[in-house]
């Protein structure tokens, strides 16, 4: 199992758990996206918004590896805004590669991307006729 350093392993002052310190004997607890409902606390929401901000300050938009990353955690953004970023996806794998989804956290999660600059793809450039400049 990766372990990701410099992860943060919660959420501060909270005992809402972003890391796990050591593989599970009985394998990874399996990733399956779990419903939130419009009533969840506003800690939930928060655990949820800075798990997603940690996510984005150490991979980005690129592809990782779920590795030490808490199951529990990721469930509640797996299949919205992080997805998965291998076929065939094994949902039971500490190896599984995982990527974020920018469109859907700027739906959800507005406030977490407005700490990143988001640079626009360059293949979806200028239309016909406009400039770069």
């Amino acid at each position: 199992m990766l372990k990701h350093r410099g992860f943060p392993s919660r959420l501060t002052g909270t005992d809402y758990q972003f890391t796990l310190r050591r593989a599970n004997k009985g394998g990874a607890t399996p990733l399956k996206a779990r419903e939130r409902f419009a009533d969840r606390k506003p800690a939930d929401r928060r655990a949820d918004a800075a798990f997603l901000n940690a996510i984005l300050e150490n991979f980005g938009d690129a592809p990782f590896e779920r590795g030490n990353l808490d199951a529990g955690r990721l469930n509640w953004l797996f299949g919205r805004e992080i997805v998965a970023a291998e076929e065939p996806f094994d949902p039971e794998s500490y190896e599984a590669l995982l990527k974020a989804d920018l469109k859907v956290i700027q739906r959800s999660f507005p406030e977490v991307l407005d700490r990143f600059e988001i640079i626009d793809d360059p293949e979806d450039g200028p239309e016909d006729g406009e400039d770069w400049a």
